[in-house]
């Protein structure tokens, strides 16, 4: 059913939990996955006195290391996949439209993400990738939520 699974992962236990359901998923329909990781630009840090170049750098770390666990995850259990560190060349590109891009221009039939499940105020100033995601996506969207707690 599924041939080309997206994996979107951001360094969090939540998205290495989707991650896992991923990996499991192409086992199961012998898919292809995608493992991506989207850096953020931030606009208003461009400004002319201040040079974001080290704080870009780390994260475009941050990131590399992120889809290194994921690529591992995938190698382990034998599942073919690639991996890409996306940047909008548009500050103004929110996470959740990189990832619909992407999607579409790989063709991807099944989008996976992992959702941390932020919620009142904090939601309201940070926003919603997967909310956003679900709305734009070109394929059906799996959200896996993070462990509850208890």
């Amino acid at each position: 059913m599924y041939q080309r699974i997206l994996i979107a992962v951001d360094g969090s236990d939540t998205s290495y939990l989707a991650m896992d359901h991923a990996v499991q998923l192409a086992q199961y329909q012998r898919a292809r996955l995608r493992i991506v990781h989207v850096v953020e630009l931030f606009k208003y840090l461009d400004a002319p006195a201040f040079d974001p170049t080290p704080l870009w750098e780390a994260l475009r770390e941050e990131g590399r290391h992120a889809l290194s666990v994921a690529a591992a995850k995938a190698r382990s259990a034998d599942v073919d996949s690639e991996i890409a560190m996306l940047e909008g060349d548009d500050p103004s590109l929110r996470v959740a439209t990189t990832i619909v891009r992407d999607a579409q221009g790989w063709d991807a039939d099944l989008i996976v993400l992992g959702t941390h499940g932020r919620r009142g105020f904090n939601r309201f100033l940070l926003g919603s990738v997967a909310e956003t995601l679900v709305r734009m996506a070109p394929a059906p969207v799996l959200l896996v939520r993070a462990r509850s707690r208890a």
